[in-house]
């Protein structure tokens, strides 16, 4: 017996040291308990964190994008404050987010290299045009509303740097919900019967790319079994659709708005509403590269990083000075 125990392979061991390992992991993650950067993590539910962390970053920064496109345009200076403030809190969510992926192991230049390559994705929806100033409204009210039913079950990611990042994301995300929801508030009770009119069509434009946010139906999305499994996300794709759905008719009501589904209806048996069928074909032709704006979108944030490289450089020159200062400032004291 002994003479056998001696005998194992190094192949052998790690590969009972792995065991042990994932059966801790198991353990910590059924516990509830938060696995921290430095805490060891089967490789598969690294890259799987990766994936999505970067994936929320990047849709942060490319969503600047659709409303940054009003500033200038903004009808009022109270307007134009308030979407200068929601624009520069997306571009702060998205330093968050890097900053959680990077505790993983890969670099801020490494993800938007694969963002950049057209390798990473970000959210479908950011594709499309805001051709009115009632899309900025309704990205607030449906794109960040439901932004905040997908995000604030993260706030209790088994992983705790993208938990933690997540808490003050999903306060400033609500206010840019109901900042959308006044806005149109005020249009719809204000507004000239062709602002009303604006509203409506903006409306009809949103809903289902809005639906479409929460991914693909659970039949069709391959890494929510294990990602729910692993305390990564906590509620299913269709069960999150579902619950914005339920959430978002009674708040059009009140605006005033008709959402554009027929098949839109109370079920009292489920207490739920149901609703028609989303176009999933148009679903992954967006996600592929074939949206309205997909190749504009890509090609502003290329631009905008090749731009600055010069920003980068300076920086990296000054710091490289400063470390030099205080190298030979300590060779002096010495």
């Amino acid at each position: 017996m002994y003479t056998q125990a001696m005998s194992v392979g190094p192949q052998d061991a790690a590969a009972a040291e792995n065991t042990e390992l994932m059966a801790t992991f198991d353990a910590r993650i059924d516990a509830g308990e938060f696995i921290e950067a430095k805490d060891w993590m089967p490789e598969h539910y690294r890259k799987t964190l990766v994936r999505q962390i970067s994936q929320h970053a990047h849709s942060e920064i490319v969503g600047m994008l659709p409303e940054g496109n009003w500033i200038t345009r903004a009808p009022t200076l109270k307007r134009k404050a308030i979407l200068l403030a929601k624009v520069q809190d997306e571009a702060g969510h998205g330093l968050y987010l890097y900053s959680a992926a990077e505790t993983l192991g890969t670099s801020r230049d490494q993800m938007l290299a694969a963002l950049h390559s057209g390798k990473a994705k970000y959210s479908s929806i950011f594709n499309y045009p805001t051709t009115s100033w009632a899309d900025v409204g309704v990205i607030g009210w449906l794109v960040d509303g439901a932004a905040i039913m997908n995000q604030v079950p993260l706030c209790r990611c088994s992983y705790a740097p993208y938990a933690r990042a997540m808490v003050r994301v999903c306060r400033e995300e609500s206010f840019h919900q109901r900042q959308g929801y006044e806005s149109l508030l005020t249009l719809m009770r204000e507004g000239t019967a062709a602002q009303k009119a604006m509203v409506q069509d903006a409306v009809d434009r949103w809903w289902w790319p809005s639906l479409m946010m929460f991914g693909p139906p659970d039949d069709a999305s391959p890494n929510s079994e294990q990602s729910i499994r692993w305390g990564i996300k906590r509620i299913t794709n269709d069960q999150l659709r579902q619950k914005f759905v339920d959430a978002t008719v009674p708040q059009a009501e009140i605006l005033g708005v008709t959402l554009p589904d027929p098949l839109l209806k109370w079920n009292a048996g489920r207490e739920s509403y149901d609703f028609g069928p989303i176009d999933w074909n148009e679903f992954w032709r967006v996600v592929n590269g074939e949206g309205p704006l997909n190749r504009e979108r890509l090609g502003t944030r290329v631009k905008a990083w090749n731009d600055g490289a010069w920003v980068r450089d300076a920086a990296l020159a000054h710091a490289r000075k400063q470390a030099a200062k205080k190298e030979a400032a300590k060779k002096e004291a010495a």
